[in-house]
């Protein structure tokens, strides 16, 4: 297991671009992609598009995601 250390500035952005929705939990940062997680869909959702993730893509992120890690 490990970590990586996120500049202070980025979290600054993501903090003040990114904030807490009603109805939503996160936002989650994965490698640059923030998304949200819907509890009554049970799917993320990307504000950019404002469409839903597809499982097979959440499930590509995830690894990209995971790999940033080994």
């Amino acid at each position: 297991m490990g970590y990586k250390v996120i500049p202070r500035e980025e979290v600054d952005e993501m903090r003040l671009k990114y904030v807490e929705r009603k109805g939503l939990e996160g936002p989650f940062n994965f490698s640059g992609r923030v998304l949200y997680y819907d509890v009554k869909e049970g799917r993320y959702w990307d504000p950019r598009s404002d469409f839903y993730v597809e499982h097979d893509e959440m499930t590509a992120i995830n690894n990209r995601f995971l790999e940033t890690f080994k």
